[in-house]
């Protein structure tokens, strides 16, 4: 891994563009990523979530605009990027033959790293795999895959991790189980970059929300400044405060059909 001493963020994007043919995905990307933070980037489908990441992950050239990872140019420094970084995907990529220590040792040889078999087992107790180590990942469920495929991120103690949608069709529990992951990633010093639909997981996980919406960043904040957008909280019985949805549906224009459904459901109350 490429070792770097930088006193700026961990990743810095300014104007970042890319388009498809006529279709044009990202119109400007500008944002900061602290180091040792989990940046949750939030949008709906097609709204250039995962463009953004395959160029951070120096997968894919933007057309205009810079971006740097761990003090590294992705566009003239991209092997130095890719020794700074892991990437794991919408779909965990385990081999579903071998087992989960199976999976970590060939990735940590693949890497040359010494002593393999130490760093699996390191790993499985770490992410609560340690049990069913020894078996085969088909027979593992939809949160333990994701969570070994975490694990395998890890392997060679990568500064920056980009998860691009990691509790994509998994239960309400799988994904508490990759949530936990995510937190000992974050806790360990290691800067996250988590792509995701579910306003949840944004609230629960991350240190800083961006609302990536029709290719532009519209809301950059922590969750109590996007709070701060709603106008103060109505007392009733109890304070209200406004849920991550409702601040995601009124940044994106979409709020005042979401009060009008709400007014017309509560209509025929007395």
């Amino acid at each position: 891994m490429v070792t770097r001493s930088i006193a700026g963020p961990a990743i810095r994007v300014r104007g970042l563009e890319k388009a498809y043919g006529g279709l044009h995905v990202l119109r400007g990307v500008d944002f900061d990523v602290a180091r040792g933070n989990v940046f949750a980037l939030l949008g709906s489908n097609g709204a250039g979530k995962t463009t953004t990441v395959r160029i951070l992950a120096t997968l894919l050239k933007a057309d205009a605009g810079t971006a740097d990872v761990h003090g590294f140019d992705v566009a003239t420094q991209s092997a130095d990027v890719r020794e700074s970084i892991s990437l794991t995907g919408q779909f965990a990529a385990v081999d579903e033959i071998l087992s989960g220590r199976e999976n970590l040792v060939l990735v940590a040889r693949l890497r040359h790293l010494k002593d393999p078999g130490a760093i699996a087992d390191d790993l499985l107790r770490r992410f609560s795999l340690t049990d069913a180590g020894t078996r085969k990942v088909a027979t593992y469920s939809g949160g333990m895959r994701r969570r070994l495929d975490i694990a395998m991120s890890l392997i060679g103690n990568p500064s920056v991790i980009f998860l691009d949608e990691p509790t994509a069709g998994l239960d309400p529990e799988a994904r508490i189980e990759v949530w936990d992951a995510v937190k000992q990633c974050a806790g360990r010093g290691t800067t996250v970059l988590l792509t995701t639909q579910y306003l949840e997981e944004a609230e629960q996980l991350a240190d800083r929300i961006a609302i990536l919406h029709q290719g532009r960043i519209i809301v950059d904040g922590t969750l109590a400044e996007l709070k701060q957008l709603f106008p103060p909280a109505t007392v009733e019985y109890v304070e209200k405060q406004p849920t991550l949805e409702e601040i995601f549906l009124a940044v994106i224009g979409r709020g005042d059909r979401r009060d009008a459904t709400s007014t017309n459901s509560h209509g025929g109350r007395g």
